[in-house]
């Protein structure tokens, strides 16, 4: 047969041509909750940093499904018994593994649902999938769960060494121009085999292992992290905070979407459960719901909600500091001091209901290599050993100390 016939090609310019199986798979893509994956920006505000940086969870969420079939083709020839039915389950899981991800990837993952976490929205995704494909979806969730009997299928999709982490280092570094960000996918890819029921790497890809975790940290530190990037989430943030706070003192607001409404209404919490209708307003939601509200926004009558929303639609950022430590009770007032007369200055509202849209103090965590929690391992001599006492680059455990900064958003016009 015709290979044209059973497959549907994309072209990525990450990885090239990736041939799709015609079939389930082929459907799930083309189902409006992964079409709504094109509407969601990967890497969140990062194109107010990165203007290249458009990219979506959708082009994601494909590349690692093909690194997937790579992988999984490798196991195969090393003599690892993945059944055709594993097979087609290990892809949709990792092709369904960030359905979950609402407006801006992580910016805005807290702010619409209480004690929520992206996760816990693309597996309540897939088990609704999974009713309308009529449990066709069963090993997948079992996989993506970490339920199903081969624990190595589950490695893949969510571990230390996931192909989700290799597909958007190289993907976040190639659409920022961040050239540390690139890993030798390849070569890990080539390198990996099951070893005792476990995903290991073979002793010859241990360089890079290590170029994939020092990658990881220098993404982190100039992109995910980045002081702008900080910055611009903070303001979105309090733009929503001050829409809630007007919502709740009964301020009228327009809303061009009911979903996002409905949130900000309700504010519901997903602490017991997602409920049907959480996960219905969810799925409708994407990045121009975001955008256009805050387009309508700007015009809105209460000066502070239209300051913030117009220095976002014209990125007139706040500028973050950073601390060697956590600062103390006098630098937060000298701050809050501060703000004050800058507010005041350029004729906006300045009262206490005001300043803390103005600036905040936070702090950012990183960890390149969770080595106690999850480890890498090499493959020696057919034993395994722990990626950081295999390593020929001894200060390699360096990078499994959590790296935490503090900082402040604020206005540009004061100093810190």
């Amino acid at each position: 047969m015709d290979r044209s016939n059973r497959y549907k090609i994309f072209n990525d310019p990450v990885h090239g041509f990736i041939s799709v199986p015609k079939g389930l798979i082929l459907r799930l893509i083309d189902h409006p909750s992964v079409q709504r994956l094109r509407r969601i920006r990967q890497l969140g505000l990062g194109y107010l940093v990165f203007p290249a940086a458009e990219h979506s969870r959708f082009s994601h969420a494909l590349g690692a499904l093909e690194l997937a079939q790579r992988v999984l083709a490798n196991l195969k020839e090393k003599n690892t018994t993945i059944s055709d039915k594993e097979h087609e389950a290990t892809l949709i899981a990792i092709l369904l593994h960030d359905i979950g991800h609402g407006p801006l990837s992580h910016t805005l993952e807290h702010n619409l649902i209480q004690d929520f976490n992206h996760e816990m929205m693309s597996l309540a995704i897939m088990r609704e999938l999974n009713k309308e494909f009529d449990g066709a979806l069963d090993m997948a969730i079992a996989i993506f769960t970490n339920q199903y009997k081969k624990k190595f299928l589950h490695q893949l999709i969510s571990s230390q060494l996931d192909l989700d982490r290799l597909d958007y280092l190289r993907r976040d570094s190639f659409f920022t121009g961040v050239s540390e960000g690139a890993v030798g996918i390849n070569r890990i890819l080539k390198t990996m085999r099951v070893f005792k029921g476990n995903i290991v790497i073979e002793k010859k890809g241990i360089y890079a292992v290590e170029n994939y975790i020092i990658s990881r940290r220098l993404m982190y530190m100039q992109v995910y992290l980045h002081k702008t990037v900080l910055s611009a989430d903070a303001l979105l943030r309090n733009i929503f905070k001050r829409v809630r706070h007007l919502i709740d003192t009964k301020v009228e607001l327009p809303f061009v979407s009911e979903s996002l409404k409905y949130f900000l209404v309700e504010q519901p919490s997903a602490k017991k459960r997602l409920t049907k209708k959480m996960i219905s307003n969810y799925s409708q939601l994407d990045d121009h719901d975001i955008f256009v509200s805050i387009k309508i926004w700007a015009n809105h009558n209460d000066k502070a909600l239209s300051d913030l929303c117009n220095r976002f639609l014209n990125r007139v950022l706040f500028r973050t500091s950073f601390f060697d430590k956590a600062p103390n009770e006098a630098i937060k007032e000298e701050v809050r001091t501060k703000t004050k007369a800058a507010l005041k200055k350029a004729g906006l509202p300045y009262g206490d209901e005001y300043l803390q849209y103005y600036y905040s103090f936070d702090q950012s965590y990183t960890e390149a290599y969770q080595y106690k929690n999850e480890s890498i391992w090499i493959l020696d001599d057919e034993r395994a050993v722990e990626f950081s006492k295999a390593a020929d680059t001894k200060n390699i455990i360096a990078l499994t100390v959590p790296v935490v900064k503090h900082y402040c958003v604020h206005l540009k016009e004061i100093d810190i």
